[in-house]
């Protein structure tokens, strides 16, 4: 039976790759000249560093045009509070969301009943897998969720005939 899982996870050599230019591009830039400005990757986590809270928004938005351009989705990106640190500093904590939650996961499975499409949806764990007995039932609801679904970054893979 054709089926295909959608998922919500952010390309993790991209975001490496982007945090790696936001970096060179901030110790360049005149306006971080002898400041401690930095972003710190580990895992799924980034933490932004500044002097100021001005310079942080800076910060944050070299890095959000950088994964920009490196196509992920910065809908992954969920910002933490701004924390003072030692010495006038700030830091900011970003954490990058993966897979799909089951309050979002469960409104997805709800659209996709409520479509009328011949398919069956189910909750694996941090994914969704929908199974129908037509490909093109498949490619309609996969239509139908990037039209309908905004507040995720939604990716479907793991296509099967």
């Amino acid at each position: 039976m054709p089926s295909f899982d959608v998922v919500s996870e952010a390309n993790q050599v991209e975001v490496k790759n982007a945090v790696e230019q936001s970096n060179k591009e901030i110790s360049t830039r005149f306006d971080f000249k002898g400041s401690d400005a930095r972003v710190d990757q580990k895992e799924l986590e980034l933490t932004a560093f500044a002097d100021s809270d001005f310079q942080l928004t800076q910060v944050r938005d070299v890095l959000t045009a950088k994964m920009s351009k490196r196509n992920v989705d910065v809908r992954f990106l969920d910002l933490g509070k701004i924390e003072k640190i030692g010495g006038d500093k700030v830091k900011q904590v970003i954490k990058i969301k993966n897979g799909i939650e089951s309050d979002s996961a469960k409104k997805i499975q709800r659209l996709i009943k409520d479509s009328k499409i011949k398919v069956q949806a189910s909750i694996q764990g941090d994914a969704l897998r929908v199974t129908g007995a037509k490909r093109d039932d498949l490619q309609a609801v996969m239509a139908m969720l990037r039209k309908d679904v905004t507040d995720l970054p939604l990716e479907f893979n793991n296509f099967r005939d």
